[in-house]
């Protein structure tokens, strides 16, 4: 069973990395990325929490819409080329094979988000250079000084700290909770364009839903139970995205809590689950 999980994963990481729009989308990423780089100078505390939220933000919109795409396509696609069949012929039990495509795309965006990271990582280190580069010509002769040494620490504890980290992973826990969300729904679409509609709704949606549920519970003057339980169906059917934005922190430099990341990071990994049980029960019982 784990060995055809695998195999299942393999093949599907080929098929994804085969399909000429992930290049695109990954060109438009390193781009969006790569072009921080030429923003208009400030100071380098600004410049660098510039870089942080524009590379950042790529790295979250690019993630979560490639975990959208990958996830809705591969089932109609493997129905029209009837690879479904034969795979579930073998035998391999449904769950298996929806289990060996979810992860075969979280494999890609594994991959994904450290192609991502390692070029902005680059940027991050090009820029940190070419400022201690000016700062070591404004000290020319006294770079030994207190002031001096003072200047080049402060650029380079503003360019990297131990935040970065979880802030990238976080930010891979939701494109994994978007591609779980995203295969629970192609269970019983009819097609991958409403697929990717519902699944862009419901991205939309996750990311307004502390927004109008703040708005939504100031306007009442008493809570009743049965809004309770509303709210909390909602917000297990429509996960609030906005729970994995850690970057304001990361571009700020304060120091995410433990717990926090942890409590975030524990979030998506139950979403994931929900969504799979979901997907694979569905699925069970569809009519292929």
């Amino acid at each position: 069973m784990i060995t055809r999980i695998f195999a299942i994963s393999r093949n599907t990481l080929i098929e994804l990395v085969r399909q000429k729009v992930f290049y695109i989308l990954l060109i438009f990423g390193l781009c969006a990325i790569g072009s921080s780089i030429f923003m208009a100078k400030l100071s380098f505390q600004e410049e660098f929490q510039m870089l942080k939220d524009v590379c950042l933000g790529a790295m979250s919109i690019f993630t979560s819409i490639l975990a959208i795409l990958a996830t809705a396509n591969f089932l109609p696609k493997d129905m029209e080329d009837r690879t479904i069949y034969t795979l579930l012929s073998k035998p391999v039990p449904r769950f298996a094979y929806l289990m060996g495509k979810l992860g075969g795309i979280l494999i890609l965006l594994g991959l994904f988000t450290l192609l991502m990271s390692a070029v902005f990582v680059l940027v991050l280190w090009l820029r940190e250079t070419a400022v201690i580069s000016e700062i070591q010509g404004q000290f020319q002769g006294v770079e030994a000084s207190e002031e001096a040494r003072a200047a080049i620490q402060s650029v380079r504890d503003s360019t990297f700290n131990v935040n970065l980290i979880p802030g990238i992973l976080i930010i891979f826990v939701k494109a994994a909770l978007l591609a779980s969300m995203t295969l629970f729904v192609s269970t019983f679409a009819t097609s991958a364009l409403f697929t990717v509609m519902v699944s862009a709704a419901i991205y939309f949606i996750g990311h307004l839903q502390a927004t109008a549920r703040e708005h939504w519970m100031q306007g009442m003057a008493s809570v009743e139970w049965w809004q309770t339980i509303m709210v909390g169906f909602v917000a297990l059917m429509f996960p609030d995205l906005q729970a994995f934005n850690l970057t304001d922190d990361v571009i700020a430099g304060a120091m995410i809590p433990l717990t926090l990341f942890l409590q975030t990071f524990a979030l998506g990994g139950v979403y994931v689950v929900v969504y799979f049980l979901l997907a694979s029960f569905v699925f069970s019982i569809r009519e292929l």
